[in-house]
């Protein structure tokens, strides 16, 4: 039976070539023998689809004529006859001379080369720490050092590796690239892989003499104060991050650093949004004669607030303008009115409310 290149490798008939080559990264990811697949008859049946699809002249024939297109192998044909019965042998020479094939491309995440991987930059570990502030700097900001252990730039070389003075050379490992290219061998052939050069660590230069402190590195782990700006407003749970303030690099670009934020829990207020709730209990006399109270706000300061003549058990007085500063205005302060009820009367204080009673009240 002839085998449906597009069902092999996942892909719709009319999928372009950039649809194609990611479904064959995909497959050669799960199959290919370095990568621990252990289904060798998958990998060849796969490269041979990917072979045929990936080549234009190639798949107009498949599309036309099926696996019997002129020049390939007719069904049931011998090993090194066209795609029918794929040679392996032939796979580095570009399957016959008639196909480019691209490993570089292809498998460069596999053994982590790739074109374009010259091209990135090296960047340092980012790095997360939690910061737990009080309930009073979370609504209005502030500012907090923090002593962190992490593998910052050296300050002695700053980052050259080199000791101060000491003129740098190219390296003779990798000839100044930064990368080192090594050929592994398979059962497709030998295969060509990039990494980086471990003796300069990719900046392609290394010192006539190392710095004493980092020995070399241009890094080394210490603890370091780092300045953190909390922003008025941040709630619980809220991450911060500050660009270049995770781990140093040689050679490369400084990880960030995140800081999520604890807020402890406030004896007096909660937070509803930009709205701060208080709870006040009111005396059964203030609620129904109305009264004026004292209370000291987020900020320390004393308020006056007016309680008017209380028409139910439970109601919400709103003082605007005193709740949490966010994004350029301010919330309100909620108070929750409580009418809390004697635990128990005086005669004369019974003799008052049957009083009230009798009046229908």
């Amino acid at each position: 039976m002839a085998k449906d290149y597009y069902s092999v490798l996942g892909v719709d008939k009319k999928a372009s070539q950039d649809d194609i080559k990611k479904a064959f990264r995909k497959l050669a990811h799960k199959y290919h023998p370095d990568k621990g697949g252990t289904d060798e008859q998958k990998f060849k049946e796969i490269t041979e689809a990917y072979s045929v699809l990936s080549d234009d002249k190639k798949r107009r024939e498949y599309d036309a004529y099926g696996q019997a297109f002129p020049g390939g192998a007719p069904r049931g044909g011998q090993a090194g006859q066209g795609f029918g019965g794929f040679d392996f042998s032939q796979f580095q020479q570009g399957f016959g001379g008639n196909v480019e094939f691209d490993f570089g491309d292809i498998f460069g995440d596999i053994f982590g080369g790739g074109r374009n991987q010259q091209a990135r930059t090296p960047r340092g570990r980012d790095i997360s720490i939690d910061l737990e502030i009080p309930f009073k700097d979370a609504a209005f900001g502030t500012t907090r050092t923090v002593l962190i252990a992490k593998v910052s730039t050296c300050t002695l070389c700053r980052g050259t590796g080199g000791k101060p003075g000491t003129q740098l050379e190219t390296c003779t490992t990798c000839n100044g690239s930064g990368r080192v290219h090594e050929t592994r061998n398979s059962m497709l052939g030998q295969f060509t892989s990039v990494r980086t050069c471990t003796v300069c660590e990719g900046s392609g230069k290394v010192p006539k003499e190392k710095c004493p402190e980092c020995k070399g590195h241009g890094v080394r782990r210490k603890q370091e104060e780092v300045k953190i700006q909390i922003p008025a407003g941040i709630d619980n749970g809220e991450m911060i991050r500050m660009p270049q303030q995770g781990e140093a690099i040689k050679a490369g670009v400084v990880g960030d650093l995140y800081v999520k934020v604890h807020v402890k829990p406030h004896a007096t207020f909660r937070r509803e949004g930009a709205n701060l709730i208080m709870n006040l209990p009111v005396k059964l006399t203030d609620a129904l004669l109305g009264t004026t109270v004292s209370i000291e706000s987020l900020e320390g300061k004393t308020l006056e607030v007016k309680i008017p003549v209380m028409k139910r058990a439970e109601e919400l007085l709103r003082v605007a303008g005193k709740g949490i500063p966010l994004e350029g205005t301010r919330g309100d302060l909620i108070i929750r009115l409580e009418v809390a009820l004697p635990h128990k009367l005086s005669g004369k204080a019974k003799k008052s409310v049957e009083d009230l009673k009798s009046e229908g009240l």
